[in-house]
């Protein structure tokens, strides 16, 4: 029987206000869907971002578009999965929602997790660093404080201000950083601040320039004291060869890549063109960071902590210890929806 789809929009409020490059929010509206096939329920999540052109809205209509797909056994996963990729362009997030309900639909249905149907060895996972966004001085304290159990720390950069923000976080912290300029600096200036914040124990810098300066790419990767490592610039495995002349890893995301499959074989591809990998996610629930979860022991460094940005969690997730994600070993994704009020 062919699974049958049903979403909805949920609004995230989240803890603090939210700010990056390029520009605040205070909550984040994404796409939950379940996929019901026999008694089996998978969830999804699409985490749209207005970056890549989607929205919620866009997210619903792209769904209508990808129902079709399913009308075939869900036991069949990997080739439905590979199906979504063909069925329309772009669409990242939707298609990532349907992709990540389909294997956790899979996973029940064989009763395993889903690290264990793709293969992957929990016990490798990294540690996830935790984000914290352009703020105030004496807020930047504060949300350091709070990051306590994590022991890698990511913060946000924009185009001003830069050492007065990373220098609020590393007056506060000894701990491991990373660096995120999400597109903000030009080249002349991302070489400035990069040799800057090398003397500040910075382990690597994201995205410093905008995605479409390939040229400016290249010329800072051949100059820089730190590894550079691609956000904006990836979307789909075919952009990977690209990027290995400009940075020295990846950050793929789920909601990018249009899911699971798509996210393999991006770190395939890395892996042959020698760049390392990161795991990232957007702003999403703990449903959604699982998913990206059950891949993490196959990448380097992880920024998978979306879901503790929320105040609202619909989903309980797997447990994070001492930085590390602790998957469990129920069937799927191994989440379990809040009841709501």
């Amino acid at each position: 029987m062919s699974p049958s789809l049903s979403p909805r929009i949920v609004e995230l409020p989240l803890r603090h206000a939210w700010t990056i490059a390029r520009g605040t929010s205070t909550s984040k509206r994404n796409v939950l869907v379940e996929l019901r096939s026999g008694e089996h329920v998978g969830f999804g999540e699409a985490a749209p971002n207005v970056r890549y052109h989607e929205s919620a809205e866009t997210v619903m209509e792209a769904l209508r578009t990808l129902a079709p797909v399913l009308d075939r056994d869900p036991r069949w996963f990997r080739d439905v999965s590979e199906a979504l990729q063909e069925a329309m362009p772009g669409n990242g997030a939707a298609k990532a929602a349907v992709d990540i309900a389909l294997h956790d639909l899979a996973g029940k249905a064989l009763g395993a997790p889903l690290y264990r149907l793709l293969g992957v060895d929990p016990t490798r996972m990294p540690v996830t660093s935790f984000s914290i966004g352009i703020d105030e001085p004496e807020t930047l304290a504060r949300k350091v404080r709070e990051a306590e159990p994590y022991p890698v720390l990511k913060v946000k950069l924009g185009a001003e201000r830069v050492r007065e923000v990373f220098g609020a976080v590393r007056a506060t912290t000894t701990k491991v950083i990373r660096v995120d300029a999400n597109e903000a600096w030009k080249p002349e200036e991302a070489l400035r601040h990069i040799e800057w914040l090398a003397t500040q124990s910075v382990e690597l810098v994201e995205q410093p320039l905008p995605a479409a300066d390939v040229e400016g790419a290249k010329w800072l990767r051949a100059r820089s004291p730190l590894p550079l490592v691609a956000d904006e610039s990836l979307i789909r495995a075919s952009d990977v060869p690209r990027l290995a002349e400009g940075f020295h890893g990846i950050n793929v995301k789920l909601q990018k890549a249009g899911g699971i499959r798509e996210t393999l074989r991006i770190i395939d591809v890395a892996r042959a063109c020698g760049l390392k990998v990161m795991i990232g996610c957007m702003v999403e629930t703990s449903l959604g960071i699982a998913a990206a979860a059950h891949l993490g022991p196959l990448a380097d460094w992880l920024d998978l902590d979306g879901n503790l940005l929320i105040s609202e969690d619909p989903f309980r997730g797997h447990p994070v210890v001492q930085g590390r994600i602790q998957l469990r070993d129920g069937p799927g994704l191994g989440v379990e929806p809040v009841a709501r009020a």
